[in-house]
């Protein structure tokens, strides 16, 4: 199952379709619209600006459709949403196109404004959802017929995670679950569902039982006495890029907080783990792409010049690599343009604190300007940081943190930044009580992240670089 190649087919056939809609809507002012206006008939002619518009246009559809999310959960598809997701980003699309580039041309009377614009809407909407329905039935048919298939691991033994197995696996159209086998929890009998699917292990080894299956999707399956489990338990879990599902309690049905799409499934619920919008988030990228291309070549001659300072006042590479770790909790090596001499840790990390003799004069210069953050332009555009996130820290810091401060770890939902609401209020942390300082902060920014929220802090970040207030 490969999310990358599925992910192409989409984008592949969503290009032809806005290229070949548009070629035929070309034609078809050529040959009906235009010539009601000039009474001759009009010769086609592929122009320069056809071909221009060819290539353009197809790319800004592309472009629409990830800023909505449309690829993202590449196999859990619904047709019928897919339906209404086309209709919608194709309308509001056209509308944009005929404003921007239709309303001048050449026509008889007003009538031909409707017929430009429902012609072009038909011809891109029909093409697009004709290609991604026959792209979505097949890969719902192969799901359905288990030749597609999600790792999927229960956690909890009771009676309820027996039923909800026992009806998965019996379904006439199945969802794609591919059981693994569960996790125990303490008082549970094991022995009801260890008889269908072998247990993995206790809630202890969750984390090194979902590397070593490559668990896709999660199912909590909890008394209501075990919800104490169920914060620690998320706290593992919602930090990867996993689906969790959850088996609602009777009050939720009741109160109800259980909303599903689905008709043949068990009765559960997603444990949604989407910080942001999809729309929000894929523009945050974006954003963080565009931006860090802009600032690179701004900062090139700046960057050139402290390069030259940093080689020829101290012995050392111009640049610094560490490694820290990111979204996910992957690991990842960071750049930055080097502020102490060489060798400064001597194998033993060691954070810096104010009047470091570690530090050299260029990068106290540097620390206090946050220029020497330069290099983390291209961890953002690679993908491995974003603009505005919490500051990534060594594994040997984390584990400390991680004593006093558990839910540290749910800032593994974000791409860590190069600046942050904590990095604005405190700087760079000498030691770990000052990253335990500054962690509400970057828990605030996790609740209550937004895109509002990212320019906020990346002026305050400017403010602070030009004033070089830094620490």
């Amino acid at each position: 199952m490969n999310r990358s190649a599925q992910v192409a087919k989409y984008l592949i056939f969503d290009f032809l379709a806005a290229a070949i809609s548009w070629t035929l809507f070309f034609i078809y002012r050529k040959k009906v619209i235009e010539p009601q206006h000039f009474g001759i008939e009009i010769p086609i002619e592929f122009t320069n600006r056809f071909y221009l518009g060819l290539i353009i246009i197809p790319i800004v559809w592309v472009t629409v459709y990830y800023i909505s999310g449309f690829y993202k959960n590449i196999f859990r598809r619904s047709r019928l949403l897919e339906l209404g997701q086309t209709f919608i980003t194709s309308l509001t699309g056209v509308v944009v196109i005929f404003f921007t580039l239709i309303l001048d041309d050449y026509i008889d009377s007003y009538k031909n404004y409707y017929q430009l614009f429902f012609t072009l809407f038909a011809l891109h909407f029909g093409l697009t959802y004709i290609f991604r329905l026959i792209i979505t039935t097949r890969t719902i048919h192969r799901i359905h017929r288990r030749k597609i298939g999600f790792n999927t691991l229960i956690i909890g033994s009771n009676e309820n995670a027996l039923k909800v197995y026992t009806e998965m696996i019996s379904q006439v159209r199945p969802a794609g679950n591919k059981f693994v086998g569960f996790v125990g929890v303490e008082n549970s009998n094991d022995a009801l569902l260890s008889k269908a699917i072998p247990k993995l292990g206790q809630v202890a080894d969750l984390s090194h039982i979902l590397e070593s299956h490559d668990i896709e999707e999660v199912i909590i399956a909890l008394e209501t006495v075990e919800h104490e489990l169920l914060s620690e338990i998320l706290t593992i879990v919602e930090n990867r890029q996993i689906t969790i599902w959850g088996i609602p309690d009777l009050y939720d049905f009741l109160s109800g907080m259980v909303k599903t799409n689905t008709i043949y499934a068990s009765p559960l619920i997603k444990i949604s783990n989407g910080l942001m919008p999809g729309w929000q988030e894929n523009t945050k990228r974006l954003l963080d792409v565009f931006l860090s291309l802009i600032a690179a070549l701004v900062f090139l001659p700046v960057f050139i010049v402290l390069a030259i300072i940093i080689k020829t006042t101290s012995k050392g590479p111009i640049l610094y690599a560490q490694e820290r770790v990111g979204r996910f909790g992957k690991p990842f090596a960071i750049f930055k343009l080097r502020s102490m001499v060489a060798d400064a840790e001597n194998g033993t990390p060691a954070l810096s604190k104010e009047n470091d003799s570690r530090i050299t004069k260029i990068g106290k210069f540097m620390r206090k300007t946050h220029l020497d953050e330069i290099p983390q332009f291209f961890n953002v555009i690679i993908g491995d940081m974003a603009l505005v996130g919490p500051r990534p820290e060594r594994k040997y810091y984390i584990d400390q943190i991680i004593v006093k401060a558990p839910h540290y770890t749910h800032l593994h939902k974000l791409r860590p930044g190069i600046t942050s609401w904590g990095q604005v209020k405190y700087g760079y942390a000498s030691n770990v009580e000052e990253m335990l300082e500054r962690l509400p902060y970057d828990m605030m920014y996790l609740k209550n992240i937004s895109l509002y929220i990212d320019f906020k802090i990346l002026i305050y970040t400017v403010m602070v670089s030009i004033k070089g207030s830094g620490k």
